[in-house]
């Protein structure tokens, strides 16, 4: 996925932190996050020989002392000019459990880019902790935003992002514009090459392609038999 403007003001917060950090050694990495209301809050690790937290577990908890609300992003950047690091399998379970919808920044090993990626694409087959009950988005672009309002928008196809049922909040990505309650009625799972136009209550049979094309614009790496989540939702009157 390319990177938003609020996308990268986040792993600018993370870069100007590990700028400071001097040649501590128990201080080599910096994370930046950003919440729903694009507050940015930041963190070190803290290294120690009994195991002491990687960078993006301080920062989740320094948002959480901020009552921060879900995470929308999260970025690690390496001291002495490493660029941005990807989480260690520890976080992406952390943050799986606790913020299954954020967005996490990540370098290209082929490229040296940067792309974001949501944080179940980085843990496939993975275990979820029944207890954790995160609070969960779900992510639009800010054009959806007066559809989702007055409740004309209430079906969306996601890949790699394993939403549930339940109570959730509408996100719009990098845009002004709050949260907005809905609860997600079902979700179905289908294989994109299966996909037929009832399936998207599409009218016509050609729109069917002009959906799919959009939908790949979206996921650009998304393999044509990938199985995708057709995400049926309703606005809701209170917050979760």
């Amino acid at each position: 996925m390319d990177l938003f403007d609020s996308e990268l003001r986040v792993i600018a917060a993370a870069e100007q932190l590990v700028r400071g950090l001097g040649s501590d050694d128990n201080h080599t990495v910096a994370a930046a996050a950003m919440d729903t209301s694009g507050r940015i809050y930041t963190g070190v690790n803290v290294f120690h020989f009994t195991g002491g937290p990687c960078a993006e577990l301080v920062v989740i908890g320094a948002a959480a002392a901020a009552n921060a609300g879900p995470l929308v992003t999260i970025a690690a950047v390496g001291d002495r000019n490493r660029g941005v690091l990807a989480p260690c399998g520890r976080c992406r379970q952390v943050i799986l459990d606790l913020h299954p919808d954020a967005l996490v920044v990540v370098p290209d090993n082929t490229t040296g880019q940067t792309s974001i990626a949501p944080i179940p694409a980085l843990l496939p087959h993975s275990y979820r902790h029944p207890d954790s009950d995160p609070k969960r988005l779900l992510r639009f672009h800010a054009r959806y935003f007066e559809a989702v309002a007055d409740g004309t928008k209430t079906l969306t196809v996601r890949w790699n992002e394993g939403h549930r049922t339940g109570p959730a909040l509408a996100y719009f990505e990098n845009t002004a514009h709050g949260t907005l309650p809905v609860e997600v009625a079902s979700v179905m799972v289908k294989r994109l090459d299966e996909l037929r136009p009832e399936d998207l209550d599409l009218t016509r049979p050609s729109g069917l392609e002009r959906y799919i094309a959009n939908l790949r614009g979206h996921y650009p790496t998304m393999p044509a038999d990938a199985s995708v989540e057709i995400v049926r939702f309703r606005r809701t009157a209170a917050d979760i």
